[in-house]
């Protein structure tokens, strides 16, 4: 009973201060993050009432499936965005920028936080600076994508937007890989390439050739359905199946192997969506049925934001000096790589804002990090801190430079009541 009435509570918030984050013209994603935050532990969880909040973390970690699944559709739904048809058309571009901008985001941030680490030696460890250097690498499909599923957005920037996320978060992966092997060198003395190098490659393909045989067991499997209802029923099933599988983890000849559900369900959506005649109209379906799915994937999220990080001077000081050098080098490396490129003005002024938001990749980096020990427990509170004001800004700055490239249409009254 409380966890149906957890879900139903954190639901109805959700839905509710949707309707008034568009009377006040926000993406419906930062009314979700914001009614996580009201009904998780330090607001109406911290009362105690079981099933009406989230009363603790260890609470709202009891609903991590939810994000899974939901990361893992959300994922599958991206893939969508690299048939051949378009990429032969934007893939030159979004690969050179997709690299490059996550490659000097990391540098720029490792600089200037190194440079905090000789002011600071006490605050801020240099295996935390470094490790924090790739964290700052990452983007938040999930909430760029709800923003261009809300408003519609169509265009070049859009276009670009979202292979881009894709990409960014494979180079971030394996930008972060090298850091943190980096940073256990420092902390150790001893660097181990395996984990330096080899890993986070072998994890790269290795979720990308899983993610390629899914697709193909998926396509062969939806052609014995005929009927609507069964092949979406179909869809759902491999996108559980492959989010699975993706959680598998092992270890050979010393060599620890590991998949990203994130790469693994976008190959799984690319595969699909380019070998399957009938994929456009199936993943429209699907992006119906995750409605719900989604809108519980970033209330939980916002009852996972740690505000306690505002606890510690510190934190927060140097919290802002991350957020400003990111902001920084995502805007400057992605302006610089798409004025090379040769793309439109409106991708080159706005593409480095819409990089902006930052959570589910960059969380489970910090996570990661937290083996690190004392310095891994700084890069933690960091990343929380930066994905907690990334969140709620960030969707609404992609929303504000859509707006401003022409590729969302002025919004006005609609009604699904009203008969066209």
């Amino acid at each position: 009973m409380q966890t149906l009435l957890s879900l139903s509570v954190a639901l109805f918030a959700g839905l509710m201060l949707s309707r008034l984050a568009k009377i006040a013209k926000l993406p419906a994603v930062t009314a979700y993050l914001v009614a996580g935050i009201l009904v998780g532990p330090y607001f109406i969880g911290a009362f105690g009432f079981e099933g009406f909040g989230f009363i603790s973390m260890e609470d709202v970690d009891k609903y991590s499936i939810i994000s899974d699944v939901a990361l893992g559709f959300i994922a599958f739904s991206i893939g969508n965005e690299f048939r051949l048809a378009q990429l032969k058309k934007t893939g030159k571009q979004a690969t050179v920028i997709g690299i490059f901008q996550a490659v000097f985001t990391t540098l720029l941030v490792d600089a200037v936080l190194i440079g905090v680490h000789f002011a600071m030696p006490d605050k801020l460890p240099l295996p935390a600076a470094i490790v924090l250097g790739a964290v700052a690498s990452a983007t938040a499909p999930a909430a760029t994508l709800m923003v261009v599923r809300q408003y519609k957005a169509k265009g070049p920037l859009t276009d670009i937007l979202l292979p881009i996320v894709a990409l960014d978060d494979a180079v971030g992966l394996v930008v972060f890989a090298i850091s943190f092997g980096i940073a256990k060198a420092l902390i150790s003395g001893h660097i181990d390439i395996l984990s330096v190098v080899v890993e986070p490659i072998l994890e790269v393909v290795l979720s990308l050739l899983l993610g390629l045989v899914m697709g193909l067991f998926f396509t062969f499997f939806e052609k014995f359905f005929h009927s609507k209802s069964k092949r979406l029923s179909m869809s759902v099933t491999f996108v559980f199946l492959t989010v699975a599988l993706s959680m598998i983890k092992f270890e050979i000849f010393g060599v620890h192997v590991a998949f990203s559900s994130l790469l693994v369900c976008m190959m799984l959506g690319t595969v699909f969506c380019n070998i399957c005649d009938f994929s456009e109209e199936l993943m429209d379906r699907v992006d119906r049925w995750t409605a719900p799915l989604f809108i519980l994937f970033f209330v939980i999220s916002g009852a996972e934001l740690e505000l306690s990080v505002f606890k510690d001077f510190a934190i927060v000081a140097i919290g802002l000096i991350y957020i400003f050098a990111r902001s920084l080098g995502k805007y400057s490396g992605a302006y610089a790589s798409a004025k090379a490129v040769k793309c439109e003005k409106n991708i080159v002024k706005y593409l480095g804002i819409t990089l902006l938001p930052q959570a589910g990749v960059a969380l489970g980096m910090a996570i990661k990090a937290e083996q690190l020990g004392a310095e891994g427990a700084i890069v933690a509170n960091i990343t929380l801190f930066g994905v907690l004001i990334y969140e709620l800004v960030g969707p609404m700055l992609t929303k504000i430079s859509l707006l401003k490239a022409g590729e969302i249409k002025p919004e006005g009254k609609t009604s699904a009541r009203t008969k066209v």
